[in-house]
Formats: structure tokens, C-alpha cells, sequence
């Protein structure tokens, strides 16, 4: 504007001064020192790493970041630089600029990684400086690769777990608890037998891990033996290979047990005829006549042991005809209970004969006339056990109801898949057992271990349920299905993470999905 008014304009000029170290001419700054001079007189990277290890998993291509994350990335790729970065120490003192690789050979095992910083120095003047930082490649298998190479056969601690029962519901709970904890993650082989589960492990501290592991979650008792491999006179060194021999009790939830006197008198005398209705590290036994409730730990079951009168696959169905209320609902441990005078009938009777049998229950809360009910057939069923012969002059129910009955709501879902799925351990076959396991057993016992999930949300609490990919919902199972029913919902399904390398393609595609 001003020249185009014809005014005259001074012209700017930048000052200079001299360095006050080797006098020549410079753009002034805070220091008064040319770039090489100060450079001569401050390192800022001085402090900084130049050289620095890090661990390389050559199987899968990835690094360790410590203390126990692999992280995957290729060679001079972003997910590596950021990874080389992050492993300087002290470089929150300084400003990063820039930062690139060195091209080395990739049989070097060497990453040259350039930097540009930046700090603050004499009387604030701003000096920038560019390093270099080598990194040395080790090569280390991580754990996941390591038990994929290693020998089974060379294993250094067992466990052996396992339930003196006829049927293998506690084992599908653990596994799923096992799976849930990540507890046998260390195990390089995993075998099924005819009793139970045997686990092999490559130290023995990851064996006393998963056994603690066990005790916190079933009542167990576990012994120890060790055996001698090899034996160096020299350097008097032993390696041994040790066994944990771990035995679940076999009180199982929803099983009628008769208490021993002394257990009894010690519970309070409670009893004596008692449900199972939870096992954790602790046994909750209730009372169903009085709900009266009591819980044994590990220490106090092994003590004094017992075994169930009848078990689950013992339960008949019943059909309630009539039903009184005695208490109002009450909250034990977690759960509602109602005791409740009912009248109830075999269904399996019907059209043949008209006994009716007349009972007290816990399930006043959950059942109506015209409901379905699980119980034991007390009247016709042939127990053989010593506690009770003990009780002299005990008046014996007829019926003791368990649990309510879904069967009619599960003969509509028959032949569809499942809204969940569960997963499941890795497990070989032993030999031995083949012969001994009955893989038709095994699938209904599983379908049962399924309904029991289905029908009990607190049995479900303590495992993960993921989507079944095969399930296609329809209206009329949303319409049938009432707020009252215990089956899964789907807000209680985790998402089924696929951590697989995927399609780059295709990858937009599956985010729309």
C-alpha cells in the first residue's frame, strides 16, 4: 500500500553479531554462540541410550515388550519404530522431532534407528542434534511358541486330577473355569482319562500353581511324590519329576446327602437329610424342610467325609397339583427360597394310578400348580448307605423336590442350535482310557452340563459364553419366551475375538458386519 502511494520504505535488515568463541558472523541468539560452538560445549544426548537389547521371537515374528507382552511387527514397519522408541529410557527429557530407520542386512540382527531432538540449553537458546541408537536382536522363543516346540514327554511336574464319580459334570465346570483363569496356560500336553484330567507341566512351580488354583476354586485334597531322573555326583544336582495327585470331593450340586451324626451335632443339627446347592471351595448344604443352610470347607469335609445318597441322574419329574405357602421368601446366600406345602404326582403315573404324594419344599418362590419339578423319589428309591442306618427311627420323605422344570419349554428349542457356544481344552485321549469311555455317555452328560447352564444363572456366572454363529433367532422363539425364563440372554454373551491375521482387503468388510 505504502508503495503504491508513492512512499518512500525503509528496508529491513537482519542484524548479525560475532560468536563469542570463534568470531564469525551469526543470526544473534540467546547463547551468542554459532551452532558449532554450541554443539562443542553441550551434548544434549548425552544421558541417552545408544545401544540397546531387545528380544525377537523368531517363530512368530514378534518382540518382547517387558515385562510378558509380544508385540508382532515386520522389519522397518511404523509398529516397529514406535516399539524401538518406546524402549529408550530418559527420552522425556527431550523434545523428539523425527524419527527413521538405518537400512542394515536383515541377517545382522541389528536395527539402526536415527533420531532428531530437540532441548532447551544456555540462557534458553533451542540446539538440535540428530544420533544415532543401535539395537541388538536376540533371538528367544516366546511361551506360546516354546510349549508348541517343546517335548511333551519331557515334562517335569503332573497333576493328577480326579473325582470318584460316575458321571463327569465337575470336570466340564472346571474346564470351563480352567479355560475362564487361563490356569493351565503353561501345560505342554493336557490327556483325558477315565476319572479325570491329568495336566503336565514343564516346571514344577507352574504344577503348585494350578494345583493352588484348584483349591480355590473345588474342594480338594493333594499329596506329593517325586521321582529321581538323574543324579550329577560333580555338581550334586538332582532333577526329579514330581507328580501332584489332586482328588475333587465327590459331593456334587444338587445331590441329597445324609450327614454322619457327628457332622450333624457339629453343623448345629442340621439335617440330617441336606441339598447340595453350591460347591466353590466351600460345600453350602441346605436343609429343604427347615432352610436352615450351613457350608463346609476343604479342611472340615475331608475330616469327616461323606458321599451323596442319590445324585442328579436320579431325579424324576413331577407334576404339581397344589401348592400352600408356609414362610414368606427369604434370601440365603445369594439365592430365594419359599418354603411351601405342595401336592405332586409322578409324571410318568399318569393314566396308570392316582398316588399322590404330599411333601414340603424349598421351591415355593419358583413353583405354581400345572409347573414341572425335579426331585428324588425317596419312596422307591434303593439307598444303601451306612449314615442313614445310623438315624434310628428317621421318618423318610417321600418326595424331596430339587429344582424346577423346563422340559416343556426345551422340547420347542429341540434340534436348533444354542444362542452360545462354550470353548474347550486341548485334550488328548490316553490310551488306557478309550475302551473305558463312552463317548455316547459323555454327550448326553454334556447336553445335561448345557440344560444346567441354560436353566441356572447362577451356575453361569462363573463362565464365559460366547455367540454360536450357527444360531439364526426367529420371532416366534422371541414371542415364547418370557422375562421369567432362566435361559441365556444375549447380553450376557462375550464377544468371540479372532485375533488371526486377516485379509487387509477384506478387513472394511468385516467391520460392517
Amino acid at each position: 500500500m505504502a508503495q503504491e502511494a508513492g512512499m518512500f520504505m525503509v528496508q529491513q535488515t537482519v542484524g548479525s553479531v560475532l560468536c563469542c568463541k570463534c568470531g564469525i558472523l551469526m543470526v544473534p541468539n540467546a547463547a551468542n554462540m554459532c551452532v558449532k560452538c554450541l554443539r562443542s560445549e553441550v551434548d544434549i544426548t548425552e544421558g541417552l541410550q545408544k545401544n540397546v537389547i531387545i528380544i525377537h521371537c523368531p517363530e512368530c515374528d514378534t518382540y518382547l515388550q517387558p515385562p510378558r507382552t509380544w508385540i508382532k511387527a515386520q522389519l522397518e514397519s511404523r509398529e516397529l519404530l514406535t516399539f524401538c522408541v518406546k524402549r529408550l529410557k530418559n527420552l522425556n527429557k527431550i523434545r523428539l522431532v523425527h524419527a527413521e530407520f538405518i537400512w542394515t542386512e536383515p541377517h545382522s540382527k541389528r536395527l539402526k534407528v536415527r533420531l532428531r531432538v530437540q532441548k532447551e540449553v544456555l540462557n534458553g537458546a533451542v540446539l538440535e542434534q540428530t544420533y544415532m541408537v543401535e539395537y541388538v536382536v536376540h533371538d528367544q522363543m516366546c511361551e506360546s511358541c516354546t510349549r508348541v516346540q517343546a517335548n511333551p514327554d519331557q515334562w517335569v511336574a503332573a497333576v493328577q486330577l480326579r473325582q470318584h464319580v460316575s458321571h463327569r459334570r465337575t470336570f466340564f465346570f472346571l474346564e470351563q473355569l480352567i479355560l475362564k483363569h487361563e490356569a493351565a496356560a503353561r501345560a505342554i500336553r493336557i490327556t483325558q482319562m477315565d476319572q479325570g484330567i491329568d495336566f503336565f507341566f514343564a516346571n514344577r512351580s507352574h504344577g503348585l500353581k494350578f494345583v493352588e488354583f484348584l483349591g480355590k476354586v473345588v474342594p480338594v485334597k493333594s499329596r506329593t511324590d517325586k521321582q529321581l531322573v538323574s543324579h550329577d555326583t560333580k555338581s550334586n544336582s538332582y532333577n526329579y519329576k514330581h507328580t501332584f495327585s489332586v482328588e475333587i470331593c465327590p459331593i456334587c450340586r444338587e445331590d441329597l446327602i445324609c450327614l454322619p451324626p457327628k457332622v450333624s451335632v457339629g453343623l448345629g443339627n442340621i439335617g440330617p437329610l441336606v441339598i447340595c446347592t453350591k460347591v466353590s471351595n466351600n460345600i453350602a448344604l441346605l436343609d429343604p424342610f427347615t432352610l436352615r443352610h450351613c457350608f463346609l470347607d476343604s479342611d472340615q469335609y475331608w475330616r469327616a467325609s461323606f458321599k451323596s445318597l442319590l445324585s442328579s441322574r436320579q431325579l424324576v419329574e413331577y407334576i404339581v397339583l397344589d401348592l400352600e405357602f408356609i414362610s414368606s421368601e427369604v434370601n440365603i446366600g445369594g439365592s430365594k427360597y419359599r418354603l411351601a406345602d405342595a401336592q405332586v404326582a409322578r409324571v410318568s403315573d399318569f393314566g396308570m394310578n392316582d398316588t399322590i404324594f404330599f411333601v414340603r419344599t424349598h421351591l415355593g418362590h419358583l413353583l405354581s400348580p400345572g409347573d414341572n419339578a425335579l426331585g428324588y423319589d425317596v419312596h422307591a428309591a434303593n439307598t444303601n448307605d451306612m449314615e442313614l442306618d445310623k438315624y434310628r427311627g428317621l421318618d423318610l420323605p417321600d418326595v424331596i423336590l430339587i429344582k424346577k422344570s423346563y422340559e416343556e419349554k426345551r422340547m420347542k428349542k429341540q434340534g436348533k442350535p444354542r444362542l452360545w457356544k462354550l470353548k474347550s481344552l486341548g485334550m488328548e485321549v490316553d490310551d488306557s482310557a478309550r475302551g473305558k469311555l463312552d463317548e455316547e455317555k459323555m454327550l448326553s452328560e454334556y447336553e445335561a452340563f448345557c440344560r444346567d447352564i441354560d436353566e441356572n444363572p447362577e451356575l453361569r456366572f462363573n463362565i464365559s459364553l460366547y455367540p454360536n454363529k450357527d444360531y439364526q433367532p426367529s420371532e416366534m422363539t422371541s414371542v415364547a419366551d418370557g422375562e421369567d425364563d432362566p435361559f441365556v440372554r444375549i447380553e450376557e454373551l462375550l464377544a468371540d475375538l479372532d485375533l488371526s491375521e486377516a485379509d487387509p482387503n477384506t478387513a472394511d468388510d468385516g467391520m460392517k458386519e
